[in-house]
This record gives structure tokens, sequence and C-alpha cells, in this order.
């Protein structure tokens, strides 16, 4: 499956609308001598991902949008250059299948898999500066645009970042690729992802369905089964599609279909702080044919949701539009019903998808960021109630996790307290699910969908 390289066609015109609009959250480099350089570069290097990957995913969406599938997708808040070590992706996969084979054994539906992984380097922020004592310095925006380093030459906005975030997450994806087709994926080593880790309610309940499963493949073995289809799977990325300059030069004109595609990501999605319906970011990924996300927050109206469909999936097409609601815990019973019967009126087939992250931040006393595992609980669960009453169709979860034992969130069936974060607190940006609680969440999750058969 070709793409041509150029991006200079016919479409062009139309995929630089964006250039004329306003922008929110852009990093300001424009002015920088390498930034001429590092565009033509980028227009120049292999697309990431593959138009033909990109519409598979897209028709997987389409059997979310139907209720006959689900999305899970996790990964960091923010990627770090310095983190895609092959220990720490393949943590984040292993801990990906760990919660896909939960929720479908659980629930006996497929599940759509995908990593914020490969492409997750940048973040919004409340702030364009901070402050520390007298100084005022750019914030953090992630290592694709600046430093973490509280110093004027690390928070500087540097455009040759964009080139060491595309070669990290071609680095990412081979890795990713290599697990899932290389064997690390055979649903058969089931037992196999849970090594390493240590004991705790979480691992023991997967432990036990592992067991289970073995005793499936056994039986369908000695039914003369064929295995091929369990010894491998599919991983696709997602990423906010944050920085424009980055996704204009990574777009792609597919040879079968001269349509453009982003090959950044199998997936896009657009935050909830630069989805204004006539700017810039909702303005280019309305042009490009991947399957695209949308947060919604608790301001959000059924009028806004429906005028964004009208913008991003004109023709109603399954599987294009992702709705990922982010309302918080003690708001999602309040604002979503009117959105969800909102789109049920205008007859629209959304994949509807709860992030109960970003809506519970808190922060505590010695100073850290965090979320309360059981506030995350809630949150999905009134995501999963609300569209049991409307009768409408819960589609997927987005989770900020990580494969390894951090102390970032409170709480959980082996609890995080306070106490750890001083030693295992690691993420630059936002708080994450460690891999006890995703697993947690997982189950959880697995229970609501069963429940609904």
């Amino acid at each position: 499956m070709s793409i041509n390289p150029a991006p200079e066609t016919h479409h062009a015109p139309a995929l630089d609308e964006w250039r004329n609009l306003h922008i929110d959250q852009h990093p300001q480099w424009a002015d920088h001598p390498d930034f001429t350089n590092v565009i033509s570069e980028l227009e120049a290097v292999p697309p990431l991902v593959f138009a033909g990957e990109v519409d598979r995913l897209r028709s997987q969406l389409a059997e979310v949008a139907e209720g006959r599938a689900f999305f899970l997708q996790g990964g960091d808040c923010a990627e770090t250059f310095g983190g895609a070590t092959a220990d720490k992706i393949s943590a984040r996969v292993r801990t990906l299948l760990q919660m896909a084979v939960v929720l479908t054994y659980g629930a006996s539906l497929p599940v759509v898999k995908m990593g914020r992984m490969a492409g997750q380097f940048s973040k919004p922020r409340s702030s364009n500066d901070e402050t520390r004592g007298d100084i005022t310095l750019p914030s953090f925006r992630g290592e694709m645009v600046n430093g973490f380093d509280f110093t004027a030459e690390s928070r500087v906005h540097d455009p040759n970042r964009m080139l060491q975030g595309y070669h990290t997450s071609a680095s990412t994806l081979n890795l990713i690729r290599a697990f899932t087709t290389g064997g690390f994926a055979d649903l058969r080593s089931v037992h196999n992802w849970n090594k390493g880790f240590t004991s705790n309610p979480a691992h023991s309940r997967y432990e036990s369905l592992a067991r289970e499963i073995d005793r499936a493949i056994k039986f369908m073995d000695a039914c003369g089964a064929d295995f091929n289809a369990l010894k491998a799977t599919e991983l696709y990325t997602g990423h906010e599609a944050l920085l424009l300059d980055y996704e204009r030069a990574l777009t792609r004109i597919d040879s079968r279909t001269e349509q453009p595609y982003g090959t950044s990501s199998h997936f896009l999605w657009i935050g909830e702080r630069t989805r204004g319906l006539e700017d810039a970011h909702v303005n280019f990924l309305s042009k490009v044919r991947n399957p695209i996300g949308v947060k919604l927050g608790p301001t959000t109206t059924a009028e806004d949701a429906i005028n964004l469909i009208d913008k991003l999936d004109p023709n109603r097409e399954p599987g294009r539009l992702t709705f990922i609601t982010r309302m918080g815990a003690g708001k999602i019973r309040e604002n979503l019903p009117a959105i969800v019967e909102g789109v049920q009126r205008e007859g629209a087939k959304v994949v509807w998808v709860t992030d109960p992250m970003h809506g519970n931040t808190i922060s505590v006393p010695s100073g850290f960021k965090t979320r309360r595992f059981d506030d995350v609980v809630d949150e999905v669960k009134d995501f999963f109630e609300v569209h049991e009453a409307l009768g409408s169709f819960p589609g997927g979860i987005h989770v900020e996790m990580t494969g390894d034992d951090v102390a970032e969130c409170l709480g959980g069936s082996d609890p995080v307290d306070e106490s750890a974060f001083a030693d295992r607190y690691e993420t630059l940006c936002d708080p994450r699910l460690n891999h006890r609680q995703s697993l947690e969440i997982a189950f959880m999750v697995a229970e609501y969908l069963s429940a609904r058969k």
C-alpha cells in the first residue's frame, strides 16, 4: 500500500486552511532558524503508519459504534524520549494486552486495542508560562516542544524536537509491531504477561482468568482448532494532534484513493482546549481520512456535539468519529445524558468512550498532582449507567496508565498512599494508573459489559 511522499497536490490548499485560523496551544517556533529545514525533512521521511492500517482501524471502530466490539486505549500522559526503552514499552504493551484479554474473555466482545504511544510527546497547558520565585519561563509542553528542566535554555520551543519525536515514534512502533506479531502477544502466553509483577488481588484474579483461558485453549486444541488467530494481535497507536506543524508535515496522499491521511498515527484526537468549531485543529482534522476523536469536557452541550459531528463526520460514517468524555466523577451524570440524547436524535453513529482521568485531577498538600482511584471508578460506573439508561452503547475506555510500579494515583485494592509519592512518582505531567490499578479497571469494565448481555 503505497503513499505518495509529496504533500504538494490539489489537496494542499484545503490542508493548509488552518494556517489562517485561530489556533490555541501551539508552539512559538516559526521564527527559529531551523524551522523550515525541520519541516522539509519531515515532509520527506517515510510515513509512520499506512493508509491501509488506518482504514482497518476505522472499520473496526465502526463495529464499536454498532455495539459489536469494545475500544481500549491506554498509555502515558506525555511520553518521554528517555522512556522509549524496550523494557518500558514492553511493560506498557503487556499491561494493555492483559487489560484486553480480561475485557475480551469477561465480556465476550472483540477488543480494539490502542496505545496512547508513539507520538504522545506534547501536552496542552492551562498557562503559557510557569513562575518559580521571581523567575517566569515558558511552560513545559512535552518533549516534542521543549525541555522539563526549569532553565531558559531548556524551555525554548525548539522545532528540532519534532525530528527527535518522529524517530522515537518510529523506534517505538517498531518494537510494538515486533511484540504484537513476533510471539509476545500469543494468547497461549497469557501467564507470561503476569511474570515480574508482584502478587496482589488484581494479579491473583488475572492468574485465575489465565487458567480458565488455558483450559479453553486445551479443549479447542483437542477439537482440532486452528490457532493462527491467537498468535498475533493488532495494536494501533493514537495521540492528541496538538502540533499541527508536525501533523501537516506528516500528511501523505494515499495512491489508491488520492485522499489525505495523517501518517503520524492511526488515530488522532482533538483536546478539550482546542475543539473550537472554527479553529485550526478542527479544521485540519476534518480534512484527513483517519478516525478522529474529540475530548468533551463538562461544559459541552448537545449543540456543541452535533456541530462537531457536522464538521468532522458530515457523511455520518460509523467509525469516523469518537467522542471521549472527560467530565469528572461529580459531573458526568448531570452533563452526559443531554449530549447522548442530542446525538441520538441526529442519528449519528459515534463511538462513545470514557476518559475517567482528566476530569478527576487534584493537588495534595505535598504539591503533587494526583487522582483518587475511587473517583476514576465512579466516573467509569456513571458512564456505563448513563448509556445503559439511554439505550446507547458505552464503547470504550481511555486511560493514562503505565506498565510500571509507580505511585501516582491514590487508592486501589493494593492501596497507594501519598507517602509513596516521594519515591515512586515518575510522571512529568499528569498522574497515571499503575499496572495493578489498570487491571482492576479492566475487570470492572468487563463486569459492566458482561451484565449488558
